[in-house]
């Protein structure tokens, strides 16, 4: 049988063949032209397509990118973000928690908090690429310090290294927090103390941002109203 269908196949090709060259063209200078024709036409029709290079530099050097753009543009607030929205993490440590916004970075990050005392979620930068925006909102008046904070303020304490370049770990409690600066022990307390006013006002809200999000079995957060 698959002797069949192969000779089958040769001779069908063998007759197009015939049938295109010497039926078409009579005289073997025809037949010449015919065949310098069909190379021809199947040389542009092939032309159009993308000729890719199968060739990987060989060395793992790094390229140094330059900018083109010297001033870049801040990065747009999504539309469904606004002070005081509830915001759901995604990635990170607190992933799943939630937390409310309260304003926008000029490194087009988002600074948000738990408050600290309900879920346990500092004064944070995130990437509003990692979040979800509930439909919960949190009346929140101009609070004070918040304009102050900007990405400075998240710069990490310079951490102790011996002199083969290992990080010294701190042993006692005294040393873990003595890396969180008084400055930013008074601007969370601040923030916190305006925020949760505004959370005691709304009835179970406190209860909505101490529970971690979550989906079940057959959940699907694109059809969910959160």
């Amino acid at each position: 049988m698959i002797c069949f269908c192969f000779l089958l196949s040769t001779y069908l090709l063998i007759k197009i063949n015939y049938i295109y060259i010497f039926k078409m063209a009579k005289t073997k200078d025809q037949v010449k032209a015919a065949r310098k024709n069909r190379v021809s036409k199947n040389k542009t029709e092939n032309a159009g397509l993308k000729q890719t290079k199968n060739w990987y530099p060989v060395s793992d050097s790094k390229r140094r990118i330059t900018r083109k753009c010297k001033t870049p543009r801040g990065t747009k607030l999504r539309s469904d973000i606004t002070p005081g929205t509830v915001l759901v993490l995604l990635a990170g440590r607190f992933r799943g928690r939630r937390v409310i916004f309260l304003n926008q970075l000029k490194s087009g990050l988002l600074l948000v908090t738990g408050p600290y005392k309900l879920n346990g979620v500092p004064l944070k930068r995130v990437n509003q690429a990692y979040v979800i925006p509930t439909k919960t909102q949190v009346n929140l008046a101009k609070i004070a310090g918040v304009e102050k904070i900007n990405d400075e303020f998240f710069k990490k304490v310079p951490i102790k290294r011996t002199e083969l370049g290992e990080v010294i770990m701190p042993t006692s409690d005294e040393e873990k927090r003595k890396r969180i600066t008084d400055e930013r022990k008074t601007a969370q307390n601040n923030i916190d103390t305006e925020v949760s006013k505004a959370v005691g006002a709304t009835p179970y809200l406190k209860d909505y941002l101490k529970n971690r999000f979550a989906l079940k079995n057959g959940q699907k957060i694109h059809t969910m109203v959160i």
